[in-house]
């Protein structure tokens, strides 16, 4: 396929900034109004695609099965469409704060360091992207505390923007990881931080606002579990703790894999023809136990449901030509775009993805593109939001 087909205008007011949430407003005592947000992450909205049948559902049924207009289905509906002993295969990586904020030795410039992933426990060598790039280079030192007492070396360049980042600072792995990350904050997507209000102390920076202390809740799942992603698995995002119990309850199983999601997911493609893009590796891993759980669902009829195109990526490289899955301790370079046959999972949900985005070709790989982008241009017409914040679409037979 081509990469224009998938291309479409989305208007900025439908990228979502924030997960779904209620805003709630209050008088006080004198006169003044105030007014704060409450996250309800599995309240947003989720449309169904059914793939045998091609029907599109959008809003909620009354007792006669007729839609309901303007009330429309929510994630929390989700559990109406399984059974028991169907299984959920979620992402349980966690994502760290890889957004740090340094000084340039001599000219105290300001640098945007995003950290990707350590190569060198001893020496604290770290893969990371700059900004400005152009204002780095090796042998420069950074500074990330007032005091001066964390200071980072550029070691080596790898690619336009990547460096080779050598922290200076004598400790323990343990400690060194967490004082770093204490001065680290949530990497949200530069599409959010950039779709926010502008910090003024932001000015000519890459980003033009700060991830928020509700982002360190609010950009992580709630069964995140194995540090090492740069950016939230999104689906995963809309679980909440009493979705998690409803789950439990009606007997929907919850299976575990790893995949640390990479800024890979982001990067543009440059190519018209999609068979010649190149993914990013991103670590992953699949456990027996987790093995054991999904092909037991699988063999006995039940459905297995990837939470996420991350999921999907990681059971297609791990699964066998038997269609069933296998333990796997290792990297995944893999893209999935239409056509394609997949192995493992038979229902899938994703969010709605930004227009030409890898995440966006992997839906449309699982629920067939013709009726993806049928889906597309519903919710972009009925107001559905999109992004890592944004509503999701459940792909079932």
């Amino acid at each position: 396929m081509k990469l224009s087909q998938f291309r479409f205008k989305l208007p900025q007011e439908q990228i979502a900034m924030y997960p779904h949430s209620l805003v709630r407003e209050f008088t006080n005592d004198d006169g003044s109004k105030e007014s704060f947000r409450v996250t309800r992450r599995d309240e947003a909205r989720l449309m169904v695609l059914h793939r045998t049948t091609g029907e599109i559902e959008m809003f909620k049924k009354d007792e006669k099965g007729n839609p309901i207009e303007g009330k429309y289905i929510e994630f929390r509906d989700i559990l109406d469409y399984f059974d028991e002993g169907d299984t959920f295969v979620m992402n349980d990586t966690k994502v760290f704060p890889a957004r740090l904020y340094g000084t340039k030795e001599k000219t105290d410039a300001k640098i945007e360091v995003f950290i990707l992933r350590e190569l060198n426990e001893e020496t604290h060598l770290w893969d990371v992207l700059v900004e400005p790039a152009r204002k780095i280079r090796i042998g420069n030192k950074l500074f990330f505390d007032e005091v001066g007492t964390m200071v980072a070396e550029v070691y080596d360049n790898t690619t336009s923007r990547g460096r080779s980042l050598r922290f200076l600072y004598d400790c323990s792995h343990e400690q060194f990881k967490e004082e770093l990350f204490s001065l680290g904050e949530m990497p949200l997507p530069d599409y959010v931080l950039n779709g926010r209000p502008a910090d003024p102390t932001m000015s000519n920076m890459h980003v033009h606002s700060h991830a928020t202390e509700d982002d360190v809740t609010d950009f992580q799942c709630v069964f995140a579990k194995h540090e090492g992603a740069v950016t939230a698995p999104a689906t995963g995002l809309h679980f909440s703790r009493e979705l998690m119990k409803r789950m439990e309850i009606k007997g929907v199983n919850a299976a575990y894999i790893t995949l640390h999601c990479g800024l890979g997911n982001f990067s543009q493609i440059e190519v018209e023809d999609l068979t010649k893009h190149k993914m990013d590796s991103e670590q992953m891993q699949i456990t027996k136990e987790a093995c054991d759980l999904v092909n037991q669902t699988k063999l006995s009829g039940h459905r297995v449901c990837a939470i996420g195109t991350s999921v999907a990526k990681a059971t297609e490289t791990a699964v066998g030509t038997d269609g069933l899955l296998k333990e796997y301790d290792g990297w995944t370079s893999k893209f999935i775009f239409p056509p394609y046959d997949f192995g493992l999972a038979n229902c899938m949900v994703a969010n709605f993805f930004h227009p030409e985005s890898t995440l966006m070709m992997s839906t449309a790989a699982f629920g067939g593109y013709d009726a993806v982008m049928e889906c597309y241009d519903k919710a972009l017409k009925n107001g559905y939001m999109f992004g890592c914040f944004g509503d999701s679409l459940l792909i079932i037979d």
